[in-house]
């Protein structure tokens, strides 16, 4: 039996599978181990993948050669582009997806990866030696060497899940939780401290009265997330979602049964998501809401399961059971899986490089909920980055992958990390981005798949697809910049039917689609050849260039002079307690973080542009 590997990844949920799909790719011989090889890249959740920034996070990864946007279009059964009454920069893919079928996908995907090796056993520990990682010990009692090592376990460090006064340990309701690893990590000096999450009842969809519902369904357009034209969405037969809400009556009942609510008894200490609560939660923050909103979303093709979005709880079951009833819609439910809250250990970020290699071990990785993140799509955006940069540090290649701001939210999600640290469980949002108009969801290839071309991560279908596309997408601007509209009758009768001002004088194409109300489609009504010539891809990505070009420019050169600081490094170059003229705090947060660049060490909360001028000024800049 073979134990000898270039990188051994632990956990095979969203995190773990990008990574070790990704060094394997890059040609490391890679073990991935999981408790359950029946749960690979379980959706523990919601069955769906994207929403607002994290649909951009899927096109990051899909870009760089990743597999979660092929494997989501595959499993897809209703699709919506978010946001569309906003700007481009706005806009966020996202798909309720089959739950079984997903996670199938993902384990005939990892089995059929060149270099990967699969294996089913709980990691007790890792081996470390001289302050590098040398292999990791299982419950079975075996070791297996590798040169790197990296950590996706999720919500199981110490799971403990909670319904009611009920507590049980484990990392998802039926699995166990992962003992022994926390331990041996805190005892060599991480610091580490938990988190809690949560998730709603699944019901039975025969016992679901519909008809008292809002129907919900899908778009059937042509956008999707793999940027790879033969990756089709319509694998799956579409299922609508259904909108139903709760009423005073659900609330009065919750808020009598409180004092057997974790949350509020003093049973969970630990911090949840602000952005995604408890019904519990909901009812207490917002007391004069008397209804709040609740998708019922289904979880698979064929599947009578639905999970009910927006009533995540951890009440004691019969509470639950009550409440959910006295929804019209619910009245008859039955109720397939009780609601819970989750505690889990998770490790401060801040002891991790952007890399995400470790700062106390060597070639150790840490990616996924374990750096205290929250998401499918965050988890597996750090996976494809740690498997990148294990692949890099143990073939000796010489340099690290990382993402910077303006290059990917997965850069920017790296960088809040590594720089801030968390207080609670961290997701992803547009507005974390200062360069928001830059990280749009249909130029993620733009920005990230010539750097997948030149590490050699993506496939060459992908890379000629892309160069196609960029060599007619620049020929279709340069087509709209030469083509002159004259003032004829014609023409500015067609204006008035979209409510744009008439021409005075001729006027060239490519000015005229930077007003709002005309767009490619409408021009394509004088020039149907601007249409047929040109994928639907193309037009976007060419039409969103033209109607944004003075935000994108403006955000470009903020992003080059903000770049300017990123260039100044100083790890290494300074005792931070020496330096009295920094404030204590600035003293003890940079000697904790121990900033690579200028750029970095700003961002680290409670370090002030004094601070900064400080740390210049003794460079001599």
């Amino acid at each position: 039996m073979k134990t000898t590997y270039d990188i051994i990844v632990v956990g095979a949920g969203h995190a773990g599978c990008e990574a070790a799909h990704a060094a394997a790719r890059l040609g490391s011989d890679v073990l991935l181990i999981t408790m359950d090889l029946a749960t690979i890249a379980q959706m523990s959740c919601n069955p769906a993948i994207g929403g607002i920034a994290k649909g951009q996070i899927v096109r990051e990864i899909d870009a760089l050669g990743g597999q979660m946007g092929i494997i989501t279009d595959r499993s897809t059964m209703h699709f919506r582009m978010l946001n569309r009454s906003k700007g481009a920069a706005m806009w966020s893919p996202r798909s309720q997806n089959d739950r079984n079928h997903f996670s199938h996908l993902w384990r005939l995907t990892l089995m059929h990866t060149p270099n990967l090796y699969l294996w089913q056993d709980e990691v007790t520990g890792v081996e470390i030696k001289e302050g590098e990682v040398r292999g990791v010990r299982t419950r079975l009692g075996l070791e297996f060497s590798a040169r790197a090592v990296i950590l996706t376990n999720g919500t199981f460090l110490n799971g403990l899940m909670h319904f009611g006064r009920t507590r049980i340990e484990g990392g998802r309701i039926g699995e166990p939780a992962s003992h022994g690893l926390a331990g041996q990590l805190t005892d060599y000096g991480f610091r580490a401290d938990r988190m809690k999450t949560g998730t709603p009842m699944r019901l039975d969809g025969r016992t679901i009265h519909f008809d008292l519902c809002e129907e919900q369904a899908g778009e059937e357009g042509w956008q999707k997330f793999s940027y790879l034209p033969s990756v089709s969405n319509h694998e799956l037969n579409r299922r609508s979602c259904f909108i139903t809400h709760t009423n005073a009556a659900v609330h009065k009942l919750l808020s009598d049964n409180l004092a057997d609510s974790p949350l509020y008894n003093g049973q969970i200490k630990s911090i949840g998501p602000r952005y995604c609560p408890s019904i519990e939660t909901k009812i207490t923050t917002f007391v004069g809401k008397d209804h709040h909103q609740i998708f019922l979303e289904p979880e698979g093709e064929e599947s009578t399961e639905y999970y009910v979005n927006g009533f995540s709880s951890s009440m004691p079951i019969p509470v639950q059971a009550e409440a959910i009833k006295l929804i019209p819609a619910l009245k008859d439910a039955h109720i397939l899986r009780p609601g819970y809250a989750i505690e889990y250990l998770f490790f401060d970020p801040t002891q991790l490089y952007h890399t995400l290699e470790t700062k106390l071990v060597r070639r150790l990785y840490f990616a996924g909920q374990i750096n205290g993140t929250t998401g499918y799509e965050e988890a597996a955006g750090q996976g494809i980055l740690a498997g990148i940069n294990a692949h890099l540090t143990t073939h000796d290649a010489g340099s690290d992958f990382t993402i910077a701001r303006d290059e990917g939210y997965i850069g920017v999600l790296v960088d809040d990390l590594v720089t801030k640290g968390v207080d609670e469980p961290y997701r992803m949002f547009t507005s974390r981005a200062e360069y928001r108009i830059l990280l749009r969801q249909d130029n993620a290839d733009e920005r990230l798949t010539p750097r997948g071309i030149e590490l050699e991560l993506v496939t060459a279908e992908r890379r000629e697809h892309f160069r196609t596309k960029q060599t007619q997408r620049d020929e279709l601007l340069q087509r709209l910049a030469d083509l002159t509209l004259q003032p004829t009758e014609q023409t500015n009768a067609w204006l008035s039917r979209h409510e744009s001002t008439q021409l005075k004088q001729a006027t060239k194409a490519k000015l005229l689609l930077s007003r709002p109300t005309i767009t490619l489609e409408a021009l394509g009504e004088l020039f149907p050849e601007l249409i047929s010539s040109y994928s639907e891809e193309v037009r976007e990505s060419a039409e969103t260039e033209i109607k944004y070009a003075g935000y994108i420019e403006r955000e470009r050169k903020l992003a080059d002079k903000a770049k300017r600081l990123e260039d100044i490094q100083i790890r290494g170059r300074f005792d931070y307690s020496a330096i009295h003229a920094l404030s204590i705090e600035a003293r003890q947060k940079l000697a904790k973080t121990d900033p690579l660049t200028i750029g970095q060490a700003s961002r680290i909360p409670g370090i002030s542009p004094s601070d900064i001028n400080i740390l210049l000024v003794l460079m001599g800049r």
